[in-house]
């Protein structure tokens, strides 16, 4: 004789458990919101938008390629309860995801990530008196061996930003380079963090070749001061920054007349925690392009932010 017994998902999930604390700051009704004009999507199976952007949130929170977010949701009670799945649901497969990423699309998901962040500005989570930033290389090919085969058939004389969209799969990256001896292929992301909170409020992406003054335009605050390293100690940077009405406390370089090294050495202090976070990320890219490195962007600051949110304080400052 055999006993069925009635077993409840969210009670194989234990009540201490990471997607439990998460889910306290998801939140469901501002993307349900902006997610509202595709929530049928060809080809979903009836799964709705909103319930497919939590497989896409848990795909970039535990670093699953699509194929392995099949897997992971077919086989995991708590990947299952987090995006709305019955325990004996069907999951999708990972042909799904690519699909449901491009009818997203990069401009909708910046909105979703900016009406997020406003809201956090609002419920005093963040603020723009104190803001860090700084950029990091991203690679998208560790070699550049058949790009330089291809160009010699092509009887180019040398391999550089210019000759490369003609001979490379990905058109968009370039070779960007730190000091004299660090150079890689692939892109940089520019990132802006509140300092009262560690929460990301900007983040964006460009090719390898563009500066760090450069990019600062992108995720420049409007108010307040910026904590940043030699990168953004120029001209170009500190135009930028007035225009914004910012102030911009930049590290100087050793040959610039204006140096004080015990300042230098504060700034850098003040720099550091946030810097170590950021250094343990991944430095290599998902996708071809920059459009939708940016969309790989978003998912991860909004991840980072909501798993921050889990260890501030219940009542911000």
């Amino acid at each position: 004789m055999h006993q069925i017994e009635m077993v409840n998902l969210n009670d194989l999930v234990s009540k201490d458990h990471v997607y439990r604390k998460i889910l306290k700051f998801y939140p469901s009704d501002i993307i349900e919101n902006g997610l509202k004009d595709i929530e049928h999507i060809k080809g979903s199976d009836g799964y709705g938008a909103s319930r497919l952007f939590k497989c896409l949130f848990i795909q970039f929170l535990e670093d699953l390629s699509d194929r392995e977010l099949e897997r992971y949701l077919k086989e995991n009670t708590a990947g299952k309860w987090f995006c709305d799945f019955k325990l004996l649901e069907t999951t999708p497969t990972f042909t799904l995801f690519g699909k449901v990423r491009s009818r997203i699309g990069t401009k909708r998901l910046s909105r979703l990530f900016c009406t997020i962040r406003d809201a956090l500005k609002a419920s005093g989570y963040m603020n723009e008196v104190l803001t860090f930033v700084d950029a990091t290389h991203l690679i998208a090919k560790a070699n550049l061996w058949k790009e330089r085969d291809k160009a010699i058939q092509e009887k180019v004389a040398s391999l550089n930003n210019d000759v490369l969209p003609k001979v490379a799969h990905d058109k968009q990256a370039r070779i960007g380079c730190k000091g004299k001896e660090k150079f890689w292929y692939g892109y940089k992301e520019h990132v802006s963090v509140d300092m009262s909170s560690g929460l990301v409020n900007k983040v964006a992406i460009t090719p390898g070749n563009i500066p760090d003054s450069s990019g600062l335009k992108n995720v420049c605050p409007s108010s307040g001061a910026v904590y940043a390293d030699k990168g953004y100690c120029g001209k170009k940077a500190h135009k930028i920054a007035s225009r914004r009405m910012v102030h911009l406390r930049a590290i100087l370089k050793n040959n610039m007349k204006k140096k004080n090294k015990d300042l230098d050495r504060w700034v850098s202090g003040i720099r550091a925690p946030y810097e170590r976070v950021f250094s343990k990320r991944s430095k290599r890219v998902r996708y071809i392009g920059v459009n939708k490195n940016q969309f790989s962007a978003f998912m991860q600051a909004l991840v980072f932010n909501m798993k921050r949110l889990t260890v501030l304080p219940p009542n911000p400052a």
